[in-house]
């Protein structure tokens, strides 16, 4: 199978001009709003929104003015300011501040060291924190970035078609998750799965078969799972898929950059009257959110509703864990896996359109397993707008 490689391969920034003004435009608006003169920006995630590309070197964007691309590698990167570099104290040559300016770095992501490396380049400025600018600026997605999530759902969706093919009897459950990574390598998925900050891993996702998905992890994922080794504490532990078992996949949906997320439940044989009825609560949870998410709506407003139909059903206890329980039903997404808003008890964002939404309402049933569904949503002023249009209900593996 061949690649190609983009033919704007050497050019620093590969989003075209009026893409770029957009997410620029969007930032410096955040910025004069927390009176910011400048932010500096080096971290992966960012650089990509910022450029469509990542190097190793910075992004320096004025609230006023062009932005300075400093690059480090790849050597050789051409287009209008870009600037060559070995270090980071030779962005002082290109970058005069009068005192008292205001730079953003990206505090939340950066190591101190480099924090204090980078003061010393700007040692008449005042110090801001641009991780917040650029959560919230990324938190509003494009029509073009909605149209990239859009067609990595697409594939999303023919990977998890595929799956009932993959199921042998006495298959394990590290064995049906390889078959599933293949496939979606095959249909182009990056294999990454980008997260921000230093408190979750993964590989590829997270397959859940009966008991194992209610071992807690120590991460802050939705479902949790042992994994196969103490180093990634979570996922498929090597359990054997018996009849009675519900198997939730929640598979790595990146295929061009910008995810998607996306749980269906599996299984094998008769499950429970309660695992079915709290399947069921699940997708009835998404269709009132969908619905109530309207622009302005608190997405701890939503969190409730969610949390408030799972008491009503009885099935409280298994909400979003059962010896753990998720303090969360949704997620941003897009170049990272967990973004703004966050849809949770006590959280502060608020619906606003262009935002796009993972919802993972899921019950953990003992004896059975995982149930219940996550699609990608993006926010429209009518409600929701689901981007990963599959089957719902629960499918069988042994049909």
């Amino acid at each position: 199978m061949k690649i190609s490689s983009s033919p704007y391969s050497n050019r620093a920034v590969l989003l075209d001009d009026a893409e770029r003004e957009r997410r620029h435009d969007a930032l410096r608006r955040l910025m004069a709003d927390n009176k910011a003169d400048a932010i500096l920006i080096s971290d992966n995630a960012n650089l990509f929104y910022l450029t469509g590309r990542v190097f190793d070197g910075y992004v320096y964007l004025p609230v006023e003015g062009d932005a300075i691309y400093f690059v480090r590698r790849p050597v050789k990167l051409t287009g209008d300011n870009v600037v060559e570099i070995h270090k980071p104290e030779q962005i002082a040559e290109h970058v005069h501040l009068e005192f008292g300016t205001v730079v953003g770095l990206e505090l939340d992501v950066t190591p101190y060291n480099t924090i204090a490396r980078l003061v010393r380049v700007f040692p008449l400025s005042e110090v801001g924190n641009a991780s917040q600018l650029m959560r919230r600026a990324r938190s509003i997605k494009t029509p073009e970035e909605i149209e990239l999530i859009r067609l990595s759902g697409e594939k999303h969706i023919a990977v998890y078609r595929e799956i009932p093919a993959f199921y042998t009897p006495g298959m394990s459950d590290i064995e049906l998750q390889i078959e599933i990574e293949r496939a979606s390598r095959l249909k182009g998925c990056l294999g990454q799965f980008r997260i921000s900050g230093q408190s979750m891993e993964l590989h590829m996702g997270n397959l859940l078969v009966g008991e194992n998905a209610d071992f807690p992890s120590p991460y802050d994922f939705a479902m949790g799972g042992a994994g196969i080794n103490p180093s990634l504490p979570v996922g498929a532990d090597g359990t054997i898929i018996h009849s009675g078992n519900t198997v939730m996949v929640d598979m790595n949906g990146n295929f061009n950059g910008y995810m998607t997320d996306m749980t269906r439940t599996y299984a094998v044989g008769r499950i429970t009257d309660e695992a079915l009825r709290a399947h069921r609560v699940s997708i009835d949870i998404h269709r009132r959110i969908a619905a109530e998410a309207l622009p302005g709506v608190k997405c701890s407003d939503l969190y409730h509703i969610g949390a408030e139909m799972a008491e009503q059903a009885g099935l409280s206890p298994y909400f979003m864990g059962h010896r753990q329980h998720a303090g969360f039903i949704g997620h941003g997404i897009g170049i990272e896996v967990n973004e703004a808003p966050v849809i949770a008890p006590r959280s502060r964002d608020v619906i606003e359109p262009g935002m796009v939404i993972a919802l993972e309402p899921k019950f953990v049933i003992p004896g059975t397993g995982a149930v219940g569904i996550e699609n990608t949503y993006v926010a429209r002023d009518s409600g929701l707008e689901n981007l990963t249009p599959m089957e719902e209900d629960i499918i069988y593996l042994d049909n």
